[in-house]
């Protein structure tokens, strides 16, 4: 990010328009720290590196917990990508953080299956409304 006055004009009016700006991968290549305070960022995403080596590190365990901390003091989200087992799961819950992406959860999936699931399941969850109005 060269221009920092420039990349602050647009993430804000991007905000504005009610996109959430994240920093992917955090603790690795060039998310910054400078960045939090520079940004107006909404989540901060823990890059896959940390959270496959949970249990096998200490100091990866304090980066962790740290990148947590940290995220909860600035009002901001974290959230724990590459989750792949529910121990890696457990420590983030027992650490605070709530949100996790990998594929514990899910595999990457087209946009259509998303699409299809999501158009599935909000029919689902419509037609139950329904048959509880008619009930009453």
């Amino acid at each position: 990010m060269v221009n920092v006055n420039e990349t602050h004009s647009i993430l804000t009016k991007l905000k504005q328009l009610g996109v959430f700006v994240s920093v992917d991968d955090f603790g690795t290549g060039y998310s910054s720290l400078s960045y939090l305070k520079k940004y107006p960022i909404d989540i901060i995403k823990i890059d896959q590196s940390f959270i496959r080596d949970i249990n096998k590190d200490d100091r990866n365990e304090a980066i962790i917990k740290a990148i947590i901390t940290l995220s909860h003091n600035l009002g901001m989200e974290v959230v724990a990508e590459g989750v792949e087992d529910k121990f890696q799961e457990q420590f983030l819950k027992d650490h605070q953080c709530r949100k996790g992406q990998g594929y514990l959860y899910n595999k990457p999936l087209p946009v259509a299956q998303i699409v299809q699931e999501y158009s599935s399941i909000k029919l689902k969850v419509q037609l139950t409304i329904q048959s509880l109005h008619l009930s009453l």
